[in-house]
């Protein structure tokens, strides 16, 4: 049995459709990580995928935060972002999975990583999981022909990207530092961005990065730019602070 991890982006949805052409649906489990922070039109994509795929995508949920909430997350663990990763990654993304793996017993796993993600595919395989189909590395797809396959099958991808967001995760992730992303973040949600402010001012959490220094989302001037916006890794099982 092949687990096909999605996370409502373009690349898992591309890879979700090429492991099902290449091993056959009946070999395939999609399964998805609800977070109640991500945009309410990826529950749409996600249908469309299903839909396109001709498969059932089935949920794999915390047991210890029901929620799926990353601001509970935050609230509990007294904190937003760590050194080495973000905690409502580990216990929304990681943890769950970890749940589901025991309950079902996956033989593979398949993610998101595209060919220019290569070295993420290999740390995954290094510190997580050895039993990975490189898929999309494999069919040499980069995350720009992910996105262009899902619009040449009529699939309308999720509205953050038309927004200028390089992926569908969370609105106001936590693992971005950049000046640019904070600032698209207040001009597309500003109530999102001031639940991320005063939240980080709670826990005082300095997220953004601005000349050459971290400070609060609420001392970052509208007008700041960094540079342009770079594509984090969909949100799914791999989480590194950007």
């Amino acid at each position: 049995m092949i687990a096909v991890w999605f996370s409502c982006g373009a690349a898992s949805a591309a890879a979700l459709k090429l492991t099902i052409e290449r091993y056959g649906v009946d070999q395939v489990r999609a399964v998805n990580n609800p977070i109640e922070e991500e945009d309410k039109d990826n529950k749409r994509f996600m249908r469309d995928v299903s839909d396109w795929c001709g498969i059932e995508i089935e949920s794999a949920r915390s047991s210890r935060y029901p929620t799926q909430s990353c601001i509970d997350v935050w609230n509990d663990r007294k904190a937003m972002s760590f050194i080495h990763g973000a905690p409502c990654t580990k216990h929304l993304k990681k943890d769950a999975r970890y749940e589901w793996e025991r309950a079902n017993k996956p033989d593979w796993h398949v993610l998101g990583f595209t060919v220019d993600e290569r070295s993420r595919h290999e740390g995954f395989i290094r510190s997580e999981r050895e039993n990975v189909l490189p898929v999309l590395i494999d069919a040499g797809m980069t995350k720009s022909d992910c996105a262009m396959m899902i619009r040449r099958a009529g699939l309308v991808l999720p509205n953050l990207y038309a927004m200028g967001y390089p992926n569908a995760n969370c609105i106001g992730c936590v693992k971005a530092t950049s000046p640019t992303y904070w600032n698209l973040v207040r001009r597309t949600h500003p109530e999102q961005f001031k639940e991320r402010a005063e939240q980080s001012r709670s826990l005082n959490v300095r997220l953004v990065r601005y000349r050459g220094k971290r400070i609060f989302l609420d001392e970052l001037p509208a007008d700041a730019k960094g540079y342009k916006l770079k594509s984090m890794p969909e949100c799914g099982l791999f989480c590194e602070e950007k």
